[in-house]
């Protein structure tokens, strides 16, 4: 008997503990938080952060520092956005901090891509690159099943591939300039359209 009570305490101790450390904003933060969240960003990224509209990004599971990074960046003005700068306008460097580890905390839901799967060129794209362009592999900065790497690369797999698309797009025209080093808007500007669209619609099958 006694056994069973040390067993079961030692699964509640293990439970609290896998609790406790999926929150990590206080009671008071969390309300805060999602406040912010009913009046600025559910009509456009959903509550849990997986938008319903492909234009608009997912930030389920997006790395907490590069979320917070963006946020600063519409604020600035270094990522020019209008509708963006407006609602990141009266934010505190905290209100952004917390925003990137609420959504960070949420779980992505995955997706299908189209029509560029095993073998296709969306596929060569991401994990070989380009080499008669000079084009990286996608995946040795983003990993293999584009996860990222938290604080130094975004989370890419199941984004929306419209998205990714435009932001790509951005990129190549360089309209979007807050890339460390100009890697992305280097890499962006030798790739065809079509090349963009297929490793786009890669990346929204990544699992």
């Amino acid at each position: 008997m006694i056994r069973i009570f040390q067993f079961t305490g030692l699964i509640f101790t293990f439970l609290s503990f896998v609790v406790s450390a999926e929150i990590s904003l206080s009671k008071t933060e969390l309300a805060s938080t999602k406040k912010i969240i009913n009046n600025l960003c559910i009509a456009c990224h959903a509550i849990d952060g997986n938008s319903l509209i492909p234009v608009n990004p997912k930030l389920g599971g997006q790395h907490a520092a590069y979320i917070t990074k963006q946020l600063k960046n519409f604020k600035s003005g270094l990522r020019e956005n209008a509708v963006m700068a407006g609602m990141v306008a009266n934010l505190t460097e905290k209100d952004m901090i917390n925003l990137g580890q609420y959504f960070s905390e949420q779980d992505i839901l995955l997706s299908l891509s189209e029509k560029n799967g095993i073998g296709s060129l969306g596929e060569e794209i991401f994990r070989a690159g380009l080499k008669s362009k000079g084009v990286a592999a996608c995946a040795s900065c983003h990993g293999p099943s584009g996860h990222g790497i938290p604080d130094k690369y975004p989370r890419l797999n199941a984004q929306h591939s419209q998205y990714t698309l435009s932001q790509l797009n951005s990129f190549r025209l360089e309209l979007r300039k807050n890339d460390p080093d100009s890697v992305m808007r280097t890499i962006a500007q030798k790739l065809t359209e079509k090349e963009m669209q297929a490793v786009s619609d890669y990346i929204q099958g990544l699992r």
